[in-house]
């Protein structure tokens, strides 16, 4: 069984870091460094480099070797070897976009915390039973947004969450003024323009707006 508490402690490290967790989805190996300095420099060092091109492992690696003020995580874990992956690429977390019972066995065994994704009550009750306490709330908007996240912290008050999912700028404060929430996934700082211009001035203000979003 999870070591729930010690699980707990090594994803509210995470989760405390910042209020935003940008969600990255590479196309070019060497955006990746310009990019995480970017983040990082304007206060926001929580990475998840999702695992839906061919670069992201490498990616993955590139950073955690090279920004180790990052904290830098693989998004779009699928199943167990996706999730080991993610571990020998030097990941310090994984995000799934939900979770199967073979995945959840892959996580008990791993040395890096897994944050499942869940989208109702009874995938968040089936977590619970794992021995998991803290989820990532996907697709949010699609969901019920802050509304089912008001929801759930009535009957299911232990769980924690990182909401991502058609969440901007303007909508990410009414999140993280909910106790159940400890931060946010989005991309709205990482916009297509900017990031195929390799502007990361632009994405630098927009980082250094998103981190001053603590609700």
């Amino acid at each position: 069984m999870l070591d729930t508490a010690r699980h707990n402690a090594l994803v509210d490290a995470v989760f405390a870091r910042a209020p935003v967790i940008p969600v990255i989805t590479l196309q070019r190996l060497e955006d990746a460094l310009p990019l995480g300095r970017a983040l990082v420099e304007n206060g926001l060092p929580v990475l998840e480099i999702t695992l839906r091109t061919a670069c992201a492992l490498d990616a993955i690696a590139l950073l955690a070797r090279e920004l180790p003020e990052a904290c830098v995580g693989a998004g779009t874990v699928l199943e167990a070897a996706g999730l080991r992956r993610a571990r020998d690429a030097g990941a310090a977390f994984a995000i799934s976009p939900g979770a199967t019972d073979a995945l959840y066995a892959a996580a008990q065994a791993s040395d890096i915390p897994l944050i499942p994704g869940i989208a109702t009550a009874s995938e968040l009750m089936r977590g619970l039973e794992h021995g998991w306490q803290r989820f990532k709330f996907f697709p949010a908007e699609a969901s019920g947004g802050v509304a089912a996240l008001k929801g759930l912290a009535g009957p299911l008050p232990m769980a924690r969450f990182c909401p991502t999912g058609g969440i901007d700028a303007a909508k990410a404060p009414a999140y993280l003024a909910l106790p159940n929430v400890a931060c946010v996934g989005g991309s709205w700082m990482l916009p297509e323009e900017a990031l195929r211009a390799g502007d990361w001035a632009r994405i630098g203000e927009l980082a250094r707006a998103a981190a001053a979003l603590r609700g």
